[in-house]
């Protein structure tokens, strides 16, 4: 007879839904704490020591003027159709932006760090990025 699961063992159902990936999420909507849209999410970035995620970009704005901007994903959640930050639309709309045509440099990494009130330091080797998009 093969094993089976004793159900009298497993562990209890939790509230709380992990992604495994935050990649998997590219092109989906990124709302804010309300539930109100902020755009379409672009590229993940990894913190370069501990390899967890700290950032998406996300595509904010109309036709004209789009741009990317970091929103922190600490305390972010998941449904099979969106990402739900744990911000709300006005703090990130002044969040620091992101040109992906150029290197992401430290500064705009203390910035983003600074403006979502995550405590920031340099990467390994003194003065180097802390962040690497993936």
């Amino acid at each position: 007879m093969p094993d089976q699961l004793d159900p009298t063992r497993r562990p209890a159902p939790s509230a709380i839904v992990v992604a495994e990936s935050v990649a998997d999420w590219r092109g989906h909507e990124v709302v804010d704490l309300d539930g109100d849209k902020l755009g379409r999410l672009e590229d993940v970035f990894y913190d370069v020591e501990s390899d967890e995620p700290v950032f998406v970009t996300v595509k904010m704005g109309g036709l004209l003027g789009r741009r990317l901007t970091l929103v922190a994903i600490a305390g972010a959640s998941v449904t099979p159709d969106v990402l739900r930050v744990n911000y709300r639309k006005a703090e990130v709309r002044d969040a620091p932006t992101y040109d992906p045509d150029q290197a992401l440099t430290v500064d705009q990494e203390a910035g983003a760090y600074q403006h979502y009130g995550l405590t920031y330091a340099e990467g390994p080797g003194g003065g180097a990025r802390r962040l690497a998009r993936r």
